[in-house]
């Protein structure tokens, strides 16, 4: 794959700190991130801010996760694709900002999707604009790897769940969303930790090959 993310857009990129300072900024103006300002959009992200701070409150790494997150001994960098109003992302970025926090080798650096659809075209998931979206490059900008938009647990609960409903998903999308949240409050984050140690072993394997 060609090197679609530049310079200009690690430049643009926030720290998991500026990016909750922009949701708070926006939210005490009644807005949210992207283009959709509805009144829905805008109490998922209110629900989002309550969730984050819970995932930076009660999420405990695992140690096997950590000794893996340690020996990143190259450089690489975590583009990380969301958007406020994304209640996937809620449940996954603050525990990816932990990770990266762990290697002083890890630099991280979200984008917001919407204003970033050349980045997001590049990396989607089965057709779709699915967020959260983590892409890990190499210091020459590289693709080594990718993970998202939720847990595979996840993902598969969200596949069955379209299956039922077909066309008429976007109509059940309520009952999704309950769903998928009750899913990630029993989980704990305990399947993303999982998913990463696996991901980072494997890109450490082609980046020391």
């Amino acid at each position: 794959m060609p090197n679609v993310i530049k310079h200009h857009h690690l430049e643009a990129g926030m720290s998991y700190s500026a990016y909750r300072q922009r949701i708070d900024d926006l939210l005490a103006q009644g807005k949210t991130t992207g283009p959709n300002q509805s009144e829905s959009y805008t109490k998922y992200t209110e629900l989002n801010v309550r969730r984050m701070r819970r995932v930076d409150k009660t999420t405990k790494l695992q140690p096997e996760l950590i000794v893996q997150l340690e020996k990143v001994n190259q450089p690489w960098i975590w583009v990380l694709l969301t958007e406020g109003w994304c209640g996937d992302a809620a449940q996954s970025v603050p525990v990816l900002a932990q990770m990266a926090e762990i290697s002083p080798n890890i630099q991280l650096k979200l984008l917001l999707r919407d204003e970033h659809p050349e980045v997001m075209g590049a990396y989607l998931t089965n057709g779709g604009r699915s967020i959260p979206k983590l892409i890990c490059l190499n210091e020459e900008l590289e693709t080594l790897g990718t993970w998202g938009p939720r847990p595979e647990a996840a993902q598969q609960l969200f596949n069955e769940f379209k299956e039922r409903y077909g066309e008429k998903f976007r109509d059940h999308y309520s009952e999704w969303s309950e769903q998928l949240q009750l899913w990630y409050a029993r989980d704990r984050t305990q399947a993303i930790q999982q998913e990463l140690k696996q991901k980072v072993e494997h890109w450490l394997a082609a980046t020391n090959s």
